[in-house]
């Protein structure tokens, strides 16, 4: 994709949905970052399910870690992978009052620290949280980086830098959100909706595609 096709690739993403956000709910930024350690191989829907249950009762990490680890089980275990999620959100909140005074560190360093917070947790709240144009490839960003030549990359890494080079500054922050959304919605992995898609026309994938 060239540079003037990704310019009206945002663009036109930017017109549709000038403020995207998370689907993710959440109303502090330690909700934020345990409902997206809780995300690894789930769905936001089935993760809002959850903390729906879990945050009234317990949403900061001193109430997490007070839960118990079989309180804290029981209110997540429709998730998948809940017993290593669970283990994870309670190491991460004793490390959170012991070393951070249970504030959410800023940091890409800091978050990385925390038990079950990989790259892609860590540029989730650090842009969602704090604003940062940070890049977190999931399976939909790194399908849509490949797929429609924005930034082809063989590893999350490579998509990441990739897209964090290319991407105009004015709509860098945001790009994540409107990349996640486009994939889960329109540029789906099995049969992308190339029909229905916006931003079809400055796709790599959809020129080499034959008009059906």
């Amino acid at each position: 994709m060239k540079p003037a096709a990704i310019e009206s690739f945002f663009a036109t993403l930017q017109a549709a949905n000038p403020l995207p956000v998370t689907e993710l709910a959440f109303t502090s930024v330690f909700e934020l970052l345990a409902a997206v350690l809780l995300s690894a191989q789930a769905t936001d829907v089935g993760v809002n399910k959850a903390t729906s249950r879990l945050f009234p009762v317990a949403n900061s990490p001193q109430k997490i870690i007070d839960l118990g680890l079989e309180g804290l089980e029981s209110y997540i275990k429709t998730i998948g992978l809940y017993h290593s999620k669970a283990k994870h959100l309670m190491q991460t909140c004793k490390i959170l009052v012991e070393q951070h005074n249970s504030v959410v560190p800023r940091t890409r360093e800091a978050l990385e620290a925390l038990p079950g917070v990989g790259r892609k947790t860590a540029n989730v709240v650090l842009n969602v949280a704090f604003g940062e144009p940070t890049m977190a490839v999931d399976t939909h960003l790194f399908r849509l980086g490949n797929r429609t030549g924005l930034a082809p990359g063989k590893t999350p890494l490579a998509v990441e830098l990739k897209l964090l080079k290319r991407i105009p500054k004015p709509y860098l922050v945001d790009a994540h959100h409107w990349l996640i959304l486009h994939g889960r919605y329109i540029c789906q992995a099995r049969k992308p909706l190339c029909w229905q898609c916006g931003v079809s026309q400055f796709c790599d994938f959809k020129a080499k595609t034959p008009a059906s």
